[in-house]
């Protein structure tokens, strides 16, 4: 998969708890501070994050960083 397909993909919860390192509740609460990004509608009952906006998200915490 080349680096621009990588990053539109759509990663579902258990892809972003296991990119990040957070737990659900946790993501969703970040979320609701607006902390984390937002994620798309898939569905009526699907939603899914965009792997650039995931990345993006890790490349701006500061323990990438260090």
């Amino acid at each position: 998969m080349s680096d621009n397909q990588s990053h539109n993909r759509v990663l579902r919860l258990p892809d972003v708890i296991q990119r990040v390192g957070i737990k659900r509740a946790s993501i969703y609460r970040m979320m609701s501070e607006g902390a984390f990004p937002k994620p798309v509608q898939l569905g009526p009952r699907a939603v899914g994050w965009r792997a650039s906006d995931i990345e993006r998200w890790i490349s701006q915490r500061p323990a990438a960083r260090a």
